[in-house]
């Protein structure tokens, strides 16, 4: 199996982003450590390149966030609370390949900040099952993020508190599951890109620093690196 993962053009579709923000990017940002297939907004498919590796006097480490919306969930039964659709059956395929390529990857986290809604919950619970370490990781539970996602502008500030909150010094990869519009909106914000994430993809940003902390507070709105969207189909 070939392994892409889309970079987006940053001029493809209409920015998320306020036009008054001043975006602080941050140099010290790595790139993925294995040469991988980057698909690009042209649609041609092109070697990613390495960075270098840090020195080994760097006191700050690399930050990976993985912002990963649900899978597909299904509509069939009417009757049901949009908090309580599972997944649709294609959504259950998808959960799968998304966790196997993260974990090709190596983007595994060591915390998971997830929805509390049936459909973030039934795609974690599949991930868990096809790779076992999706299960070694620390799990909460936010209510939160299923009603933060619908608010306009809040959703990134939010995802910030919470990963301060749960994650400690050696934690260096979380991952944050939820809903649109409010993921693709802080992917946006983060990054300073225009990020699009469908169900089922994950965008991989990452920043520098001894602390999540420290490492929101050096990045800022838009110095968080962009590695790429990884997508359950290639």
């Amino acid at each position: 199996m070939t392994l892409c993962i889309a970079v987006p053009n940053p001029t493809s579709r209409k920015s998320h982003l306020p036009p008054l923000l001043r975006w602080r990017r941050n140099p010290s940002s790595l790139l993925l450590r294995r040469s991988l297939l980057m698909d690009t907004a042209e649609g041609r498919v092109v070697p990613a390149e390495e960075d270098e590796a840090p020195s080994p006097s760097a006191s700050a480490a690399p930050r990976r966030l993985v912002l990963l919306r649900h899978a597909k969930s299904s509509w069939s039964d009417r009757s049901l609370r949009d908090h309580d659709r599972p997944l649709s059956k294609s959504g259950r395929d998808d959960a799968v390949k998304i966790a196997h390529k993260l974990h090709q990857l190596g983007w595994i986290p060591q915390l998971i900040l997830l929805s509390d809604a049936v459909r973030t919950r039934e795609t974690l619970q599949i991930m868990q099952e096809r790779v076992q370490s999706f299960l070694e990781a620390e799990v909460h539970f936010i209510s939160s993020f299923y009603s933060i996602a619908a608010m306009d502008g809040q959703t990134a500030e939010h995802l910030q508190k919470a990963i301060c909150k749960y994650s400690r010094d050696e934690i260096l990869t979380v991952m944050c599951m939820g809903h649109n519009r409010g993921w693709e909106e802080a992917a946006s914000m983060f990054t300073g890109a225009s990020i699009e994430l469908k169900t089922c993809n994950a965008a991989l940003l990452e920043a520098t620093g001894r602390s999540w902390e420290e490492a929101f507070a050096l990045a800022g709105l838009g110095g968080w690196k962009l590695q790429g969207i990884v997508k359950p189909t290639a």
